[in-house]
């Protein structure tokens, strides 16, 4: 099985334990306000690759990895090719690596015939990153142009399955940089079982160059990173210090 490559990262560092291959997959259907890869937003690519030829690629750096390390899917939205994440975590788990699957969980349904492929998934995903973009389902459409029930209706069956959790949030000012969206954020989280870290993920300007790349005007123009006092704020709230 083939699928669609936006590009391949060797050495990641932050996007799950250890250090990770980091494979970023094409095709996504929000379209969140300070997204850095709006490039990855379409399904075309120039770059289709077989699970087998990733894994081999990805092991000549199996060194590195020590006991923690491994693979992780990114995105773009991975669970809009699930099948082909699917057989990747399978081959990969067929040969002792560990796999990390980053995701928004926006096509997450428990309708067929996506939850039982959702379920087959998860039998060889060792570590989910699961991004909470907004906790308020209107403020969540603003953002990213889709509610959010199905989002957190996939936190909770993660959470029923036992299933390993990272929280992820973006601490946008103006947007989530909100202690009442922080505290709703966080009494949420305390109705999961399996989170095992909460990342605050500050609002960066980076990816604003790709939209205008992309010919598209960046919508959060003159929206600046949130401080470390706001960065530590939310931290302390949604980990339950504060």
């Amino acid at each position: 099985m083939k699928g669609a490559i936006h590009s391949l990262e060797s050495f990641g560092s932050v996007d799950g334990p250890g250090i990770r291959y980091l494979i970023f997959l094409k095709g996504c259907d929000m379209r969140c306000k300070y997204c850095h890869n709006a490039d990855t937003w379409t399904k075309e690519s120039d770059l289709h690759m077989e699970t087998d030829e990733l894994l081999d690629k990805a092991e000549r750096f199996r060194s590195y990895w020590k006991n923690e390390g491994g693979i992780t899917v990114s995105g773009g939205e991975a669970l809009l090719q699930i099948d082909f994440v699917t057989e990747l975590f399978r081959k990969a788990h067929e040969r002792n690596i560990n796999t990390c699957l980053d995701t928004s969980a926006q096509p997450f349904t428990r309708q067929q015939p996506f939850f039982g492929k959702f379920e087959e998934l998860m039998k060889v995903t060792d570590l989910i990153l699961l991004d909470i973009k907004h906790i308020d389902s209107e403020e969540h459409k603003k953002l990213t142009g889709h509610p959010n029930e199905n989002i957190l209706d996939c936190a909770r069956y993660l959470s029923d399955t036992g299933i390993p959790v990272w929280i992820r949030h973006v601490l946008v000012p103006g947007i989530t940089d909100n202690d009442e969206y922080l505290r709703r954020t966080a009494d949420f989280i305390k109705t999961l079982k399996n989170v095992e870290k909460v990342e605050v993920l500050p609002y960066h300007t980076l990816g604003a160059f790709k939209w205008k790349e992309l010919g598209m005007n960046y919508p959060l123009e003159g929206v600046e990173p949130p401080t470390d006092e706001r960065k530590k704020n939310a931290e302390d709230i949604l980990r339950g210090l504060k």
